[in-house]
């Protein structure tokens, strides 16, 4: 069975974070370089993107109530982030067909108590921005850019008009360092100020980053159909299935307190392989990955989500479907793994 995912690091990368571990050092040097490599405005590297917003948000001290509008399609965690800071996080929906949030939808959606927007890119594809930061500018609200599902491992940094831009480098992700994030800010002041804010909060231990690793290092064989196809199979043997085994190996927070796992620095060999990572550049793997996945686009055409956007590059193929059960079994009986996304 093919498997709908494969961690984007080598065993070579993992090693070399592994080492990193046991010699002595700090993050500081590491995380200065993936701030002058990343591009040349005012950067932050940190533990991970909802580490960055939640200290954004804090840095902000919006009044309690205030809204934020925010695609409706997110990950969870980050309208989780937005309550927990007393804020209201307020559905706005987007175009299934081009995966873009549009002006108008955002002027609907609007109240007084509006302060600030966060427009994510999603599955790997890329809405335009330039008319989400004219609104912004016109009602004088924030853009915050979340880029994490819409980097893939080039030279793209999102938009510069947006005030903050979002890129994680989590479990899942291209060119993943299986942890670490870079925000974007267009002013230097305010990045200072979430960095100093950050200043407080404890270190990550090197023995959780460890841990991280060898973990990932033993996963990876499964990677291989043959040995995904067995792993599946051992599920279905004993009564089970493979899903709960791949979601949780999927997830960078898992377990309990969320937030005090999110509120840490980054141990310094966490740093030390980002910037490795970042001074690879794209693989040519992202390549073919794009190219198969036009071609497969071709042959379901609008049931593709995202088949008409500006720009997408495919780090997920969601499709739209009535029998969704059945399609993900039907898949499973011609050798392909699928997920069913609530």
């Amino acid at each position: 069975m093919i498997p709908r995912k494969r961690i984007d690091i080598g065993p070579a990368d993992l090693a070399s974070g592994m080492l990193a571990c046991l010699l002595p050092g700090d993050a500081a040097k590491p995380c200065a370089a993936i701030e002058s490599v990343w591009d040349e405005q005012a950067n932050l590297a940190c533990l991970s993107v909802r580490s960055g917003f939640d200290a954004l948000l804090a840095v902000l001290a919006l009044p309690p109530g205030s809204e934020i509008l925010i695609s409706a399609v997110n990950i969870a965690d980050m309208p989780r982030i937005i309550e927990a800071h007393g804020l209201v996080p307020v559905p706005v929906d987007l175009d299934m067909t081009t995966l873009a949030v549009s002006p108008a939808a955002l002027e609907c959606a609007r109240s007084p108590r509006t302060r600030a927007v966060l427009v994510a890119h999603l599955f790997g594809s890329r809405m335009p921005v330039q008319g989400i930061s004219e609104f912004c500018n016109k009602n004088k609200y924030l853009l915050i850019e979340d880029c994490a599902q819409g980097y893939t491992g080039d030279a793209w940094r999102g938009e510069p008009l947006a005030d903050v831009r979002l890129f994680s480098f989590g479990p899942v992700k291209p060119a993943t360092a299986l942890g670490g994030a870079v925000l974007g800010f267009r002013d230097a002041a305010l990045r200072d100020r979430v960095r100093e804010h950050m200043a407080h909060w404890p270190l990550q231990s090197r023995s959780v980053y460890f841990l991280r690793l060898l973990k990932y290092a033993l996963l990876a064989p499964f990677g291989n159909q043959y040995v995904f196809g067995a792993l599946a199979w051992l599920c279905r043997l004993f009564g089970g299935t493979h899903e709960p085994l791949v979601s949780s190996a999927a997830r960078g927070f898992a377990g309990g307190a969320f937030f005090k796992k999110i509120r840490r620095r980054p141990p310094a060999p966490l740093m030390r392989l980002l910037l490795k990572r970042l001074r690879q550049g794209e693989q040519t793997s992202a390549v073919r990955r794009i190219e198969r996945a036009r071609q497969l686009q071709g042959l379901l055409g609008a049931r593709c989500v995202g088949a008409g956007a500006l720009a997408h590059r495919h780090w997920i193929f969601p499709v739209v479907h009535e029998r969704r059960k059945a399609l993900i079994d039907h898949l499973a009986q011609h050798g392909f793994d699928a997920a069913i996304s609530a």
